[in-house]
């Protein structure tokens, strides 16, 4: 820790030790029995729990799309003020900090801790539902649903429009907004555990607001809620993956679609992450990290090649163009007339990367030691933002394109899983896209797995880095068996309103977050 660090804060200290783990007492108890008890119920009771998650996502996101929508647009500028006002210039760790992490390892962890599998999923699927949405056609809505919506109620009959406002509103969902709560979230993680001293956990960013209280019940609660955040949110990308995993597969193989061989490819891979779990973040996830950058560029750059590459180059910047021309509206919260769009994408995207955020924010603040705070929301927020543009330009721009010239038929007719295997039929090299493509989803599914179980092992063990490896195992093996009872219990319906669940409360606690950390940045600026 630099001499520069402030430790003005107490650190509260409640670790137990109990048959060799360390135990923050009682959030590692309480999460840990409630998340295996969730599991249990919904193994035992499918049906029920089917026609739950069924009601539960569409009723959160009616209901409580507002706040999602406002939570998400604080975040957006309260991220772009840190970076022109003075508080730029402070250095995560104190004045003589030192990155741990190269450029290059740096942005590799934080692309796949953040959008990972994602990415992969929707990078054709989402430009596909809003092209056939905005002819004011009927598109397939992300929950299986279909759904009649056209997005700001333009573009009906123009195929042009309509690409540029399929783009913009794909490149919405993938741009500013969730690196922006991503970014709130790690860097108030690392300020106050680098600079403040506390404890790495999610209860110390609140400590200028709560005080001692921190480390009592309110701490307690806050932390609990970061476990079950971060876990459901977690089920859900790895159920994405293995879904779409097992598609591509089937889809080249013919290995055949079950609900038998969807939970033995999460068996597998979960297998996988254990043997990552243990190495360690240096040997293990940040090495897979750099192996999901060389995995997804190889990806990227052969679809560019083998596809239309000049109308992809040049449809870049224009998507580019339009999602900044259309991110007013995009993001507005009143009188919106597109409110299928706003609570059947946006509102769930946004609880999502709520969910999300304890995990990658915290993750994120690990590796970011030493970054100044205008040089981390920059790179965080913008670079992310840029390379998540191009990918949407490249995958969904290549897909739009067989649409638009008559070619893509299956494509649009292909289940949401599917649509990228089914893209890569009409290019050369099919069977190696492919196969790429299960390769990375499956890595990233992996990257997903173990940086998320370093993570809450942090957060149940009061914010050491250190705890011991089998509490690295146990939530390792906890995350892929959520990821297997939702999907039996459920689907992708399932997965998603328990994201949608999780992140409803949270979004809350992070705009709270949000003035903490302001209080915390103001002081430093008094003294």
């Amino acid at each position: 820790m630099s001499d520069d660090t402030d430790t003005d804060y107490e650190v509260g200290q409640d670790n137990v030790q109990i048959f060799g783990l360390d135990i923050h007492n009682p959030v590692f108890a309480v999460s840990g029995l409630t998340i295996l008890a969730f599991v249990f119920f919904t193994l035992v009771f499918q049906e029920q729990a089917g026609s739950f998650f069924g009601w539960l996502r569409p009723a959160l996101t009616s209901q409580f799309d507002w706040v999602f929508m406002l939570a998400g647009n604080i975040f957006v500028v309260f991220s772009l003020l840190l970076i022109v006002t003075p508080f730029g210039r402070i250095r995560l760790g104190g004045d003589d900090a030192k990155p741990d992490y190269s450029y290059a390892g740096w942005f590799a962890m934080l692309f796949a801790a953040g959008m990972g599998i994602g990415l992969v999923f929707w990078g054709v699927a989402e430009p596909i539902s809003h092209y056939g949405a905005s002819l004011g056609g009927t598109a397939l809505g992300d929950g299986g649903v279909r759904t009649d919506w056209a997005p700001l109620g333009a573009a009906a009959n123009d195929p042009e429009a309509a690409k540029l406002l399929a783009m913009a509103a794909t490149i919405f969902h993938w741009g500013l907004h969730p690196w922006a709560i991503y970014a709130v979230v790690a860097l108030a993680l690392a300020y106050f555990g680098y600079n403040k001293g506390l404890p790495l956990t999610m209860r110390s960013v609140f400590y200028p607001i709560f005080g001692e209280a921190t480390w009592g019940p309110i701490g307690h609660v806050i932390d609990v809620l970061a476990v079950f955040a971060t876990i459901f949110g977690l089920a859900t990308s790895l159920g994405l993956g293995a879904e779409q995993a097992l598609a591509g597969l089937n889809h080249l193989f013919g290995f055949g679609i079950s609900d038998g061989s969807k939970v033995l490819l999460i068996v597998l891979i979960t297998a996988f992450a254990l043997v990552s779990v243990v190495a360690g973040l240096e040997k293990g996830v940040k090495r897979l990290s750099e192996v999901n950058m060389v995995l997804a560029a190889a990806l990227l750059i052969l679809v560019l090649i083998v596809g239309p590459t000049l109308a992809i180059l040049t449809g870049f910047f224009s998507n580019i163009g339009s999602y900044v021309v259309n991110l007013p509206a995009l993001s507005g919260v009143i009188g919106r007339e597109d409110t299928n769009f706003m609570q059947g994408w946006t509102a769930f995207y946004w609880a999502w990367w709520i969910s999300w955020s304890p995990f990658v924010g915290m993750f994120i603040a690990r590796v970011s030691r030493g970054r100044t705070i205008r040089e981390f929301v920059i790179c965080v927020l913008i670079i992310p933002t840029i390379v998540g543009a191009l990918w949407m330009s490249v995958f969904g721009g290549a897909a739009l394109d067989q649409v638009m010239s008559g070619a893509g038929e299956a494509v649009s007719a292909a289940g949401l899983e599917l649509k990228m295997f089914v893209m890569f039929e009409s290019f050369p090299l099919s069977g190696v896209l492919s196969f790429i493509g299960i390769v990375l989803v499956i890595v990233f599914f992996v990257t997903s797995s173990d940086s998320g179980s370093l993570v809450i092992d942090s957060i149940t063990a009061g914010g050491k880095t250190d705890a011991p490896t089998a509490q690295r195992v146990f939530w390792c093996v906890l995350e892929g068996a959520i990821a297997i009872a939702l999907l039996l219990g459920g689907g992708l319906a399932a997965l998603q309103a328990a994201a949608i669940a999780t992140g409803f409360p949270f979004a809350i606690v992070l705009v709270l977050m949000c003035v903490s950390l302001f209080k915390g940045l103001l002081s430093d600026r008094q003294k």
